[in-house]
């Protein structure tokens, strides 16, 4: 069953790139025409390139993460619900410098937010002055930007997908800087080289972002449901003991009620002939 179809991909306007005048030439290998001085991206030669980064994505994360990133306002919300729906991490908001390069300073942060939500649960923000209060509002909304959907990560993703490369130079760089494969929608504007697994397509209408993002999301679920079978097994050697142990049990059961009812019932058909006579 193929990712995705042509037809799926002209609905969404995958197809659609930005003005022929705003173009990096790195691109015209996916470029099919020029329409009305917007560039026409070859969509039999995106296809390929798309199943090729999903099934990367499928490969890696039975056992690896992905983090998608995409802040700019027409990704937030497709960012945040594929990300969810597959249960992987996502940066929606705003990309914290060091996120990657950085991750024990990440760490704090995140530990910080912790803290900061705890107090505000059990009251201690209520006994600190006003000003102060002001201040760890405005700490905690900036640390819920940055770190919203990643506070969960404990170590450094498999693979980043990211809408826009453009908008996201800091997280690309920084993911290159730490060799972490990137996957990526290129719109004609974009360098293809700069990403190890290129999805030609726009990167700004909010239809195409969410079908590209769901293809992403939908790889990583196809990857742990490949991985289920292994962990089952596993759990099957594990198993035989306590099966045993059960089966065990139901014998004695069985031969207990076995051995009570030759005992018991007697007895009471002899009760029972005593009041008859």
């Amino acid at each position: 069953m193929p990712v995705v179809t042509m037809k799926e991909l002209l609905e969404a306007g995958v197809h659609f790139g930005h003005q022929s005048k705003r173009w990096n030439p790195k691109m015209a290998r996916y470029i099919y025409s020029a329409r009305n001085g917007i560039h026409v991206i070859d969509l039999h030669k995106a296809i390929p390139l798309i199943e090729r980064a999903a099934e990367f994505i499928k490969s890696i994360s039975g056992a690896g993460s992905v983090l998608f990133v995409g802040t700019k306002k027409q990704a937030m919300e497709a960012t945040q619900e594929e990300a969810t729906r597959c249960g992987m991490f996502y940066v929606n908001q705003r990309w914290m410098g060091g996120t990657l390069t950085n991750f024990k300073t990440l760490k704090k942060n995140i530990a910080r937010l912790n803290e900061i939500e705890k107090w505000k649960e059990d009251g201690t923000c209520e006994k600190l002055p006003k000003k102060e209060v002001i201040l760890l509002d405005r700490e905690h909304r900036k640390l819920v930007r940055g770190l919203g959907g990643i506070r969960q990560m404990v170590a450094l993703p498999s693979a980043i997908f990211i809408v826009d490369t453009i908008k996201e130079q800091t997280a690309l760089k920084e993911a290159r800087r730490m060799k972490i494969p990137i996957v990526a929608i290129v719109d004609t504007n974009t360098d293809p080289d700069e990403v190890d697994f290129p999805m030609p397509g726009n990167d700004d209408a909010i239809r195409s972002i969410k079908l590209m993002t769901s293809i992403i999301a939908d790889a990583v679920l196809a990857g742990r449901e490949q991985a289920k079978p292994i962990e089952e097994r596993e759990e099957q050697i594990a198993a035989p003991l306590e099966v045993e142990e059960a089966e065990a049990l139901t014998q004695e059961e069985q031969l207990e009620e076995k051995i009570l009812s030759t005992i018991i019932i007697p007895k009471e058909e002899e009760e029972d002939k005593r009041v008859g006579l």
